[in-house]
């Protein structure tokens, strides 16, 4: 009688942060770093992934300034999102034995919505629920830095600004709070990495945390069925 080949799960690792803390940059060293360490590796973003995640992103990154979007209808589309990028993309990557990176998730649904917006987060976190089956990544890493910080680090480039990066600095203040009030509710998940340094300090910060994490025994992902 035959033995059942075990199944091997990937990692899901996410970055997290205010506008202007690094997690593109990073998030690409942390690719490498583990590609060249033999891992299979797909790195994604949010709101983004797939086709339909993209184009939504497209909407709430570039809306028309004689619409705004309201609050619940920002949330409404970034969760639509993640369905699709979580059914799509990110479980496969997982079922496949991946190490998926990805530059957000719903700590900054969370963080931006909840915490910036105002939301009910009760509410946020029964939505995400449904839109990601419960899935949540294994080891989340909060870029930190001052808002002013990142803030002259996003507008000193006036190509790549959005929609958010012109939000108050009020607003921006809240969504940092979000993302510290968050860690500190689980801190088994998330680590809180000072980005207000070098990139090179962060970049092995980062490496250390993530190479050590992977050395641990192997789960599979934490979704509900």
């Amino acid at each position: 009688m035959g033995t059942k080949k075990q199944q091997t799960r990937g990692l899901f690792i996410t970055l997290e942060g205010v506008e202007g803390s690094g997690k593109s940059t990073q998030i690409c060293h942390l690719e490498e770093v583990l590609t060249q360490a033999g891992h299979r590796v797909l790195q994604t973003r949010e709101p983004g992934g797939t086709a339909t995640a993209e184009a939504i992103r497209h909407i709430l990154l570039t809306a028309a300034s004689h619409e705004p979007v309201t609050p619940q209808a920002e949330a409404l589309l970034i969760l639509a999102a993640r369905c699709q990028h979580v059914t799509h993309l990110i479980m496969p990557a997982l079922k496949r034995g991946s190490v998926v990176l990805c530059d957000r998730f719903f700590d900054s649904t969370f963080a931006y919505q909840g915490f910036g917006r105002g939301l009910d987060l009760q509410w946020l976190r029964a939505a995400n629920e449904v839109a990601t089956g419960g899935l949540t990544p294994d080891l989340t890493i909060v870029l930190d830095l001052p808002v002013l910080v990142g803030l002259a680090r996003r507008r000193a480039d006036r190509g790549q600004q959005n929609r958010l990066d012109r939000e108050t600095e009020r607003f921006h203040r809240k969504v940092r709070r979000g993302f510290l009030a968050l860690a500190a509710e689980a801190p088994g998940r998330m680590t809180i990495v000072n980005a207000n340094r070098p990139a090179q300090e962060v970049r092995d910060e980062l490496t250390e945390i993530v190479v050590g994490w992977l050395a641990r025994p192997r789960r599979p992902p934490r979704r509900r069925s």
